[in-house]
């Protein structure tokens, strides 16, 4: 149904306002237990609840109740999805009150399992699937959906789940965790979000055989069928939705980085895995660089991967150290690359494009180690979804070059991690600055409690995303990514870097989100991309645009 504002206390209840059972089975406007007397009467729900009026925090406790008597992250995430499905707003509550324990369940790492498991846990549709068989009438597919202030789309063609591979239609669970994200840590109203799986087929041979799959049992569509579709996508959504921000998310490298070269100019759009996973590790590099008190401009960096995360952080490391003083090309130079031959060195002449400006004149390096051994870097970053690949030589290479080594192992989900907290913890004495894509415990060495956090991208996107929607951006440009991982760094204090962690606790996430999206905005204005009058105070113009899950008052 097409969501509507819930009128104010006193005003006649309209017409097109759903009763009874009609009304509970509406996500956006349930409140379950929590109807009161009066709610009640007048909409036709006596009887149909127990009789005691619940609070919103009553609720929530019963919720934590049945989802914490729960071993499984698997059966967790059902029932919050399931949550989700019958009481929208106690779903945000609870996911915003309890963001530690509940971010990995609705996103990393337990979202990767679920999209693996999605045809055999399905319970009830959400979002928009377009398939290679809706080419020639995909906006009228889009029309099919009831909301029509739709503000962010994020989509996907599940060819690069995570670092799961190729998933199908499985990787809906992607657009669907990322814009549950969107709102329980920017405030993105959930009736403006449209999570889209572009269904082009799978080459998973193993799902197409799966009886319980829900996609398309052919081979992927390639070429200019494949772009043909995408680019009727892309018009659809600016006509049927116009303006709206499109996320491009868990694309593979081979059409990640063209389609953000051909649409970055013509609508609002960003790629998460290329400029989010950069603005987050970026964030965490300035914040390592407090405990270390060496500048940007002298660091060298390694990757573990040479696709979209790795090429659009070395990117923006870049764009770090030019701003620290250094020339573009002698910045590009301290960035460095190594992937499954090697490190990406120039003599070699198979480049892909987007590795060619990290390809420098050295020595050949076959494998990691050789290449930590000879660069001998400041940092490590882990983007290639090969776990165990800081290997304890690694980790101890690192402590012999640098007293305060910078490890980042992000890839995701846990089980391809790079190495674990306590590893790199032990391995370098307790001197590695350590952060994550997937969460670990604290680990206590030597006496001391180390307290590793996620670089995990839902520090960054939700509030870019928000920024662009509250000034109507044209384009998102890597300004608004620098300004955005300047915003997180900012917010660690020196309690947090005093445990280890290079990131603020979750639990601030909101705060950080609409900082971000204050300072997004503020770029968009400056490089004359808003398209609204600039207000007089910007941070209180985005919090007074997001989304609070307390339940209104019908009558």
């Amino acid at each position: 149904m097409q969501r509507n504002r819930p009128w104010r206390p006193h005003h006649h209840i309209p017409s097109w306002f759903p009763r009874g059972v009609a009304l509970l089975r509406e996500p956006s406007l349930n409140k379950g237990t929590a109807f009161t007397q009066e709610e009640r009467d007048a909409l036709g729900l006596r009887g149909l609840l127990p009789p005691h009026v619940s609070t919103q925090e009553e609720q929530v406790s019963r919720v934590l109740e049945n989802f914490r008597r729960l071993d499984s992250p698997l059966e967790r995430y059902i029932l919050l999805e399931a949550l989700m499905d019958r009481n929208e707003a106690l779903f945000y509550r609870v996911v915003m009150s309890h963001p530690d324990e509940m971010l990995p369940i609705i996103y990393t790492p337990t979202v990767g399992l679920a999209c693996q498991q999605f045809g055999h846990i399905y319970r009830k549709p959400r979002g928009i699937f377009v398939s290679r068989d809706d080419r020639g009438r995909v906006a009228e597919v889009l029309r099919n959906w009831p909301q029509r202030e739709v503000a962010m789309i994020v989509v996907t063609d599940g060819e690069r789940i995570l670092g799961l591979g190729d998933l199908g239609a499985n990787g809906m669970g992607i657009p669907i965790g990322k814009l549950a994200l969107y709102t329980a840590c920017a405030g993105v109203d959930p009736s403006r979000c449209l999570p889209v799986m572009l269904d082009v087929g799978t080459n998973n041979e193993v799902l197409r055989h799966d009886p319980l799959y829900l996609g398309t049992r052919l081979p992927r569509l390639e070429g200019d069928e494949y772009d043909a579709l995408v680019e009727e996508f892309i018009d659809a959504t600016q006509r049927v939705f116009p303006g709206v921000v499109v996320q491009f998310e868990d694309f593979a490298n081979h059409n990640a980085f063209r389609l953000l070269e051909r649409y970055r100019e013509r609508i609002c759009t960003f790629n998460d895995d290329i400029q989010g996973t950069a603005a987050v590790t970026v964030a965490g590099i300035y914040s390592a660089l407090r405990v270390t008190g060496k500048p940007m401009r002298e660091q060298t960096f390694l990757c573990l991967g040479a696709g979209e995360a790795a090429t659009g952080i070395s990117d923006l490391l870049t764009h770090a150290m030019v701003d620290d003083g250094l020339s573009e090309r002698d910045a590009r130079r301290r960035c460095w690359l190594v992937d499954s031959r090697g490190l990406v060195v120039a003599s070699r002449g198979d480049l892909a494009a987007h590795k060619r400006p990290y390809a420098h004149e050295h020595l050949p390096a076959a494998d990691f180690l050789s290449a930590v051994e000879a660069l001998k870097p400041t940092a490590i970053i882990g983007v290639a979804a090969t776990p165990s690949t800081f290997t304890q030589p690694v980790i101890e290479a690192m402590g012999r070059h640098n007293k305060r080594p910078i490890v980042f192992a992000l890839s995701n989900p846990t089980s391809k991690s790079e190495c674990t907290a306590e590893q790199a913890y032990q391995w370098s004495g307790g001197r590695a600055l350590f952060a994550s894509g997937s969460p670990f415990d604290p680990v206590t060495l030597y006496g001391h409690r180390h307290v590793p956090r996620q670089g995990n991208n839902c520090y960054i996107f939700p509030g870019v995303g928000m920024g662009a929607i509250a000034c109507h951006a044209l384009h998102v440009t890597d300004s608004m990514f620098m300004a955005a991982a300047r915003a997180l760094a900012a917010a660690v204090t020196e309690d947090d870097l005093a445990q280890g962690s290079l990131y603020p606790p979750l639990a601030d996430v909101r705060e950080v989100s609409a900082k971000i999206a204050a300072d997004v905005a503020e770029v968009a204005w400056k490089e004359g991309l808003a398209t609204i009058e600039h207000p007089l105070h910007v941070h209180a113009f985005v919090k007074s645009q997001m989304y609070d899950p307390h339940y209104p008052a019908y009558v």
